[in-house]
């Protein structure tokens, strides 16, 4: 079988999904011991957040793990598309990779400093990439 090399860099944007889910945890667990935070009590109250109750920093971190499930879900289901219908090598890949490296790097300047004009900037960049490949699987798919 003759692999898609499109899904390459799907599955290592899956795969950093799951390294800042590990880093969301390895810095939350610690800041809601250190702040003596009981999870259950904060479930019965919907008053208070993790947003108010942690740094800024250690939230970030989690604020990208719930994004890393937003755009990028178009990007995995365009992969996909692109990988059934045979056209996943090439320039395809290349903009899928380019795709991921604009969303690590995103991840990293939320994760660490989260100055947002830097974020837009490579959202935007990320997004155009995306939007690239969403019209290459809809010129496939529609035959234009």
């Amino acid at each position: 079988m003759k692999i898609a090399h499109i899904l390459q860099p799907a599955v290592a944007l899956m795969a950093w999904t799951m390294v800042m889910w590990l880093w969301m945890y390895v810095t939350r667990i610690p800041a809601m011991n250190a702040a003596k935070l009981d999870p259950d009590s904060l479930a019965r109250d919907p008053t208070k957040t993790l947003d108010d109750l942690l740094p800024a920093s250690v939230q970030w971190k989690a604020h990208n793990y719930n994004h890393l499930h937003e755009a990028p879900t178009l990007f995995y289901a365009v992969c996909l598309v692109i990988a059934v219908v045979g056209a996943g090598n090439g320039t395809s890949a290349t903009v899928a990779w380019a795709y991921v490296g604009l969303r690590v790097a995103h991840s990293l300047v939320q994760a660490l400093v989260n100055k947002v004009t830097v974020r837009f900037l490579l959202f935007t960049l990320s997004s155009i990439a995306l939007m690239a490949l969403i019209c290459h699987a809809a010129k496939i798919v529609f035959g234009a």
